[in-house]
């Protein structure tokens, strides 16, 4: 026990035990949206942005973070023009269109402008160690931003959910609400993927969600709102225990936090 406090006074696994307390409560949120609205095609598109986002950066010796969200929120704009509905719904085949571009633009970026690959697909293996206090904050901004929107918007996105049609008979907005998740989605995904590394991106995002879908069954009467609730608490369950055991292990801790996660799926699907 010693040992464990005194491992979190060291600056850099405090500030990572924040960090992954934050984004284990928030990001699920997101994992709602894309498991209802069926965008998971689209979470892959959105990872290799972040590559095509980094390769830019480094070949223009400008900010990561700034980049990598703005090029998949270009690609995410773009790909919501080419669907007739401009709801999202149908991403399969333009997500796929869309990685490979993305792959391929940056392969030919990398290669332009000597951009190490290596140092590209770093991206893919952040760390929850290496965090500075701007991290921090823009994992904290981002985070009340998603908690205030499904809050402030749960009637909404809740009948969004349930049916498109029915939702635009009601004058819901349902162009400007797929829209606004779509980006929230985008912007999380780069996020996440830089500061804590892709092999996180579905611990926190997807696989919370599922996680607690088993357990939610009584509450069908309140289903979404307890699916919200129930992926969030779950996700910063997950995140906060895993991050402790991977510390006093001396683990990694995004392996130890899948594997939680990885363990708590299965045991919802042994007991549904």
């Amino acid at each position: 026990m010693d040992r464990l406090i005194l491992l979190f006074s060291l600056a850099p696994v405090m500030k990572g035990f924040i960090a992954m307390g934050i984004s284990g409560a928030a990001f699920p949120l997101c994992g709602v949206m894309v498991l209802r609205l069926n965008l998971v095609p689209m979470r892959y598109m959105l990872m290799h942005g972040v590559i095509l986002g980094g390769a830019i950066a480094m070949a223009l010796n400008v900010p990561l973070l700034p980049v990598t969200i703005t090029v998949n929120l270009i690609l995410v704009f773009m790909m919501l023009m080419m669907t007739n509905d401009g709801t999202g719904r149908n991403f399969g085949g333009t997500s796929a269109a869309t990685m490979v571009l993305s792959m391929a633009l940056a392969s030919l970026i990398m290669h332009a402008a000597d951009v190490p690959a290596k140092d590209t697909l770093d991206l893919l293996w952040g760390s929850p160690f290496a965090l500075s206090l701007l991290d921090i904050a823009s994992l904290c901004a981002l985070s009340l931003i998603l908690f205030l929107y499904v809050i402030l918007n749960f009637r909404n996105i809740k009948n969004l959910f349930f049916s498109k049609e029915i939702s635009m008979s009601l004058g819901i907005k349902v162009r400007l609400h797929n829209a606004v998740m779509v980006i929230m989605i985008a912007s999380v995904v780069a996020v996440a993927m830089k500061l804590l590394g892709a092999f996180l991106i579905d611990s926190l995002l997807i696989l919370p969600v599922m996680c607690a879908a088993p357990f939610l069954k009584k509450f069908k009467k309140n289903g979404i709102r307890a699916l919200f609730i129930g992926s969030s608490i779950t996700g910063f369950s997950l995140s906060v225990a895993g991050y402790i055991i991977a510390v006093a292990a001396d683990f990694p801790p995004a392996g130890t936090i899948s594997l939680l996660a990885g363990i708590l799926f299965f045991i919802g699907r042994i007991i549904k």
